[in-house]
């Protein structure tokens, strides 16, 4: 008699289906403001995103650019941004849930041929990346001199026969980077 009383408590399975997005997280994802200041040397102060509970989370960075006038080449500072997203989160970073899909070595070049003037040719084509790390490249270079006027970012493989497409940075995409595709349209050369 007991566990019948004892099996009546509790919720019901439902047959309705339900859509309360993505299960709370219990990871903070916040820089302690030791590792702020950490990053506070020398170098060129940027924004790169990270991810973090499945979303895209803004981090501060510094990043190392040689030459004179390279904070306006927009080909420099992407490539100095790419090398930031490919480092390992730093360790109060990672304890605090950020990680990053952006890995390997990839290299960033200038347009070619027919290329628009603010076209970035990847080392490895937009298509075959990682929703996340599309969206983490898609929306750190929007946010620096590697975007165009109106913040969207034209990216296309390292050769001319690969398309470019040009991609928004949305905040539906930086809240879920996983499940919707960097918004973009190709680019006619």
């Amino acid at each position: 008699m007991l566990g019948a009383a004892l099996a009546g408590c509790g919720i019901r399975a439902t047959e309705v289906p339900t859509d309360f997005g993505p299960a709370p997280s219990r990871v903070p994802c916040v820089n302690s403001a030791a590792d702020v200041a950490a990053q506070s040397g020398t170098g060129v102060p940027e924004e790169i995103y990270l991810v973090c509970g499945s979303q895209l989370v803004q981090v501060d960075r510094q990043i190392e650019l040689a030459g004179d006038g390279a904070e306006g080449d927009p080909v420099r500072v992407a490539q100095g941004l790419l090398d930031e997203l490919r480092k390992p989160p730093t360790e109060s970073e990672a304890q605090a849930g950020f990680t990053s899909d952006v890995k390997g070595r990839p290299k960033v070049s200038g347009p070619r041929g027919e290329d628009p003037p603010s076209a970035l040719r990847l080392s490895s084509p937009p298509e075959r990346m990682s929703p996340y790390e599309l969206a983490q490249l898609v929306c750190t270079f929007a946010r620096s001199v590697a975007a165009d006027r109106d913040g969207s970012v034209v990216l296309g493989g390292p050769d001319e026969n690969s398309p470019l497409r040009r991609y928004e940075c949305t905040e539906e995409l930086r809240a879920r980077p996983g499940t919707v595709p960097a918004p973009a349209e190709t680019v006619g050369s």
